[in-house]
């Protein structure tokens, strides 16, 4: 492993930022720390930084001990959410800030300065100041100067959080080609799961503190772990008696549910391929969705969601409909397992 964590805690007064956490990357994977905010995630990008320390575990880069090594000796580009350019520095001075430090000559720095400009779209704003540059620019800018260096392991924390809706998509699919060109190994903080996702090799969930599930974004939304990651990763609902419902009666008593909306069904009379394994109910919410809506449905006094297509028969609030539900996540206080509908003969419609 490129990059090994061992044991890593980190505290500050009563909130413990890092509980026990271990994990290892491989060099070159672009890895996304995904979680709500305040669960860890840029203290554990700041302690590979060393930009703070553990109060215990190690912390290994590329088969070194780095716990004692001072931040600007790691070989590490750190780019921060705020960008934290100079603003009284030009976009050329801004990348070169790294290279001068280091006290590169002035022909390598240009030559280094000018391949960084040409990689990332930059050319012909070179003499700009911060303040004449969109979000996505200065974004870009930032990328640049923390790669001068040549650094071994990028670290991102939240890189897009300030910059709008459609430059943030735009400048995803660039981060990704970009990174995958350099291949330098790459961690970046994100609290937003369609980001984590299109843009991650793998995902690192962190939620108070500790580490829920490490894997493939795919792997890690169809197999997830732990309660918490169930109900994190994509939408859902949640049911605190399943055995009540059809298919499920024999399941732990005590045990909760979740569901998401793709292993519902929901529909008039005659839709449902199996309606004897189907719950009776009515739409409490639609909502249009763009590719679909989304119907929530009460059953009794729980309710779950569901999403039905564009050409089917629209429903609206009070609709008495049935619900077929394929499978859930069952879990309790130590598990969690995925369970299908003991009813359904049929297999589950698959979503091209």
């Amino acid at each position: 492993m490129y990059i090994e964590v061992k044991g890593l805690v980190k505290t500050f007064g009563s909130y413990t930022a890092s509980d026990n956490i271990s994990f290892g990357i491989e060099k070159g994977r672009l890895i996304g720390l995904l979680g709500p905010s305040g669960g860890g995630k840029t203290t554990i990008l700041r302690m590979l930084a060393g930009l703070e320390t553990p109060d215990s575990g190690d912390i290994f880069i590329d088969g070194k001990r780095v716990n004692d090594v001072p931040a600007q000796q790691r070989g590490i580009g750190f780019v921060f959410q705020s960008y934290a350019l100079f603003r009284h520095m030009t976009v050329y001075d801004n990348i070169a800030f790294g290279l001068t430090v280091q006290k590169k000559s002035r022909s390598a720095i240009q030559a280094r300065v000018s391949e960084l400009i040409e990689l990332t779209g930059l050319k012909g704003l070179e003499k700009r100041y911060p303040n004449q540059l969109s979000g996505g620019q200065r974004q870009r800018v930032a990328f640049a100067r923390a790669l001068a260096p040549e650094p071994h392991l990028l670290l991102l924390d939240e890189p897009f959080a300030a910059i709008d809706a459609k430059v943030r998509k735009e400048l995803r699919s660039w981060l990704r080609a970009t990174i995958e060109r350099i291949g330098i190994t790459t961690l970046f903080v994100t609290h937003d799961q369609e980001e984590a996702v299109e843009v991650a090799d793998e995902i690192m969930i962190i939620s108070g503190g500790r580490l829920e599930q490490k894997g493939a974004p795919i792997d890690i939304y169809k197999n997830p772990h732990t309660p918490f990651v169930a109900g994190f990763i994509g939408e859902s609902s949640q049911l605190d008696n399943p055995s009540g419902l059809k298919g499920f009666e024999n399941e732990l008593p005590g045990s909760k549910a979740i569901i998401r909306p793709e292993f519902v069904e929901v529909g008039l009379p005659g839709e449902l391929p199996t309606p004897s394994a189907a719950e009776s109910g009515f739409v409490r919410n639609v909502f249009f969705r763009g590719s679909s809506w989304q119907i929530d449905v009460q059953i009794g006094s729980q309710w779950v969601s569901a999403y039905r297509s564009l050409e089917k028969e629209p429903l609206q609030a009070g609709d008495r409909v049935l619900v077929l539900i394929h499978r859930l996540y069952l879990f309790n206080d130590k598990q969690s397992r995925i369970v299908e509908n003991g009813m359904k003969t049929d297999p589950m419609p698959v979503s091209i």
